[in-house]
């Protein structure tokens, strides 16, 4: 059985993928109730107003949630386990904002027991005006693309 995403022996060294995506006020309604943060910041657009953001903003977790996505496609089929992820955020990101995450491959472990091995990413997120809203590390361990009981046959 082949899979769609890439296998640890076909991933390169500097390498990038990633996705884009707009941010609606949907995304944020849903982050209110899947985190329970009601916050108002988030939450109450009046509210919002009279901050330093001057409009609702998304909450972190699901920012960093859309930065992680395009690694679960780049991988998929592929990925055993996503080992690692941290993420800072650098400016407010709103309903209407268009992000695009870009993913670049920095290191790569061979793990022969796993047959694939840990790939370490960095990664930027930047929004339509060209601003980097998010920025991440991460380390995934993936299967090399043919499953291993698939080599004997």
């Amino acid at each position: 059985m082949f899979y769609k995403g890439k296998g640890f022996i076909e991933v390169e060294m500097g390498e990038t993928f990633g996705a884009t995506l707009t941010v609606t006020e949907g995304h944020i309604v849903t982050a209110c109730g899947m985190f329970g943060d009601f916050n108002p910041v988030h939450s109450n657009h009046e509210f919002a107003a009279r901050t330093l953001f001057g409009r609702p903003v998304l909450h972190g977790p699901f920012t960093s949630a859309l930065v992680t996505a395009p690694v679960g496609m780049f991988f998929e089929g592929t990925a055993i386990a996503y080992l690692e992820h941290n993420c800072r955020f650098v400016k407010p990101v709103y309903a209407g904002d268009t992000l695009t995450t870009t993913w670049t491959i920095t290191a790569k472990v061979e793990k022969p027991r796993h047959d694939g091995g840990v790939i370490s990413m960095a990664a930027t997120c930047q929004n339509q005006n060209n601003e980097e809203v998010a920025n991440a590390d991460g380390a995934i361990l993936v299967m090399n693309k043919l499953m291993p009981e698939m080599k004997s046959a």
